[in-house]
């Protein structure tokens, strides 16, 4: 079951000044906020210096409405038009491994879906219509 649909900007490199933006312009409000260096630290993939203040994952809200936010690591590329996905979170990882499986028929996986601190199952696809997809299943506590 889907439990949540986000749009999710990213952003390049400006992260931190599109929140301070969007709380100024549009009262949003600051859920949560993650940058690289919030990161479990990997010995054999040390963060550079640079990378460290800009944003992995921001939450935030306007009103009632929700919508999140991140910024490229250094090197990616940043395309206009890209730079918006859709976020859905599940509330089991059978469902979110279908439903990844499912999307990525006729499409392109930019990862696949695998563990990662925020959730037992997370992975980005892009459709075979061309929409950027971030499919994740709730962590369980």
């Amino acid at each position: 079951m889907v439990t949540k649909l986000f749009p999710y900007f990213v952003m390049n490199g400006n992260g931190q000044e599109a929140v301070a933006f969007y709380k100024e312009a549009l009262g949003a409000t600051v859920v949560s906020l993650q940058t690289f260096g919030d990161l479990p630290e990997d010995q054999e993939r040390p963060l550079p210096a640079e990378v460290k203040n800009r944003i992995m994952n921001a939450h935030l809200t306007i009103g009632e409405a929700e919508f999140m936010l991140s910024d490229t690591f250094p090197g990616q590329g940043h395309d206009v038009g890209s730079h918006v996905t859709a976020a859905l979170t599940f509330s089991d990882q059978p469902t979110t491994e279908a439903v990844f499986s499912r999307l990525k028929e006729g499409g392109t996986v930019t990862m696949e879906l695998q563990p990662t601190f925020w959730s037992p199952a997370y992975g980005q696809v892009t459709d075979r219509f061309g929409v950027m997809w971030q499919v994740s299943a709730e962590a369980v506590e």
